[in-house]
């Protein structure tokens, strides 16, 4: 399996998909790698194929999203940086899901 990225953005407060959440791939000291905005059912794909080893950032704007619902938050944007190892270099998937609401987040590695 190619090594790509993708994620699911759940909105905990209304219990459904996060959508239109806009989120960026970026190496985390480096340029933009790749954007894209979650679809109907809050996921999204993004990137190359193949992740090189390194640092990354995911950059989610969740003030963007909040605000088009009216919804005050403490988190303009979430952030989440994670790594990728050497040995895992283009054999993996990578899937790191955003659970959100207006005042927390938690994420994790999913599959």
């Amino acid at each position: 399996m190619s090594a790509h990225l993708t994620t699911h953005v759940l909105d905990a407060a209304t219990g459904t998909p996060a959508v239109g959440v806009e989120v960026t791939l970026a190496a985390a000291s480096g340029p933009t790698i790749a954007s894209s905005a979650t679809d109907g059912d809050g996921r999204a794909a993004l990137g190359p194929e193949r992740l090189e080893a390194g640092d990354y950032t995911l950059t989610f704007a969740t003030g963007a999203y909040f605000a088009t619902r009216d919804v005050p938050t403490f988190y303009p944007s979430v952030s989440v940086t994670f790594s990728v190892d050497a040995a895992d270099e283009g054999s993996r998937h990578y899937h790191v899901p955003l659970l959100l609401s207006p005042f927390a987040y938690s994420t994790y590695r999913g599959s």
